[in-house]
């Protein structure tokens, strides 16, 4: 009986012993159990959170792929247009050249022909106290005409000063070359001639600044022809009408020989 007692007594013992063990193990089996479920869950988030980046990189992609092809077509442009910008500016500045050159030739052109027109426009001139305008031809036939007679040329001023009162009848010149030309029909000997050339310049131009020397020159040829009557008479005309003068002044003294 008191072998059963003890033996009941370690079995309590061990029963006693191993009641603990077994609830450190079961605790441990959670535990374990636990950190395997969090793992799985873990690993569960990961590979949700690897393939929503697969899909969202997957979305990115395909979104940029389009981008990525508007912009190489949008740079390829923009290559077509910096060449067309370049070729526009190329043609600019090669317009601009032209137009610089177009523009210094026109000015040569107006200057060259400016050059050419000038001696054909109408010139001002200042004669015996007056001013008119004459062609230029008109004034080089005018200039040549009295040139002739102040070279002694008078056979030949005659024929020119009268074919200038034929070609301008109108001309600024028609007085002084009607002075001119009696002038030189004196000088050539046709006295006649000369006072009528004469006589018709005063009438016409009383008031001529010529007209006293047109007077003086009256007489000389009426003295010429042995008119010394004609020639006395003129020269008193002169004096009346032109005192103070230089041909006045020569005409008195004139009057001593025309007796």
């Amino acid at each position: 009986m008191r072998g059963l007692r003890l033996s009941f007594v370690a079995l309590a013992a061990g029963l006693a012993f191993v009641q603990p063990a077994s609830a450190g193990l079961f605790e441990d089996d959670e535990a374990r159990k636990a950190i395997l479920e969090l793992r799985a869950k873990i690993q569960a988030n990961d590979d949700a959170a690897k393939q929503r980046a697969e899909q969202l990189n997957t979305l990115i992609q395909d979104q940029l792929q389009p981008l990525r092809r508007s912009m190489l077509e949008l740079n390829t442009q923009l290559d077509g247009l910096r060449g067309e910008v370049a070729k526009l500016r190329g043609i600019n500045e090669q317009l601009a050249r032209d137009l610089s050159d177009t523009q210094r030739k026109l000015v040569d052109q107006t200057q060259s022909v400016d050059a050419r027109l000038k001696p054909l426009e109408p010139q001002k001139v200042a004669l015996d106290g007056r001013e008119f305008q004459v062609a230029p031809d008109e004034r080089g036939q005018y200039d040549a005409a009295v040139g002739l007679v102040r070279r002694g040329d008078f056979a030949e001023a005659v024929g020119a000063l009268n074919a200038f009162l034929k070609r301008y009848p109108a001309s600024g010149y028609t007085d002084s070359v009607r002075f001119w030309l009696g002038n030189a029909q004196y000088g050539k000997r046709d006295y006649k001639d000369a006072i009528a050339t004469f006589k018709a310049f005063i009438a016409g131009n009383p008031d001529h600044p010529r007209a006293a020397e047109a007077l003086l020159a009256l007489a000389n040829c009426q003295a010429e022809l042995k008119d010394n009557k004609a020639a006395r008479r003129s020269i008193e005309d002169l004096i009346k009408a032109y005192p103070g003068t230089e041909a006045a002044q020569a005409g008195k003294e004139r009057l001593a020989s025309l007796k």
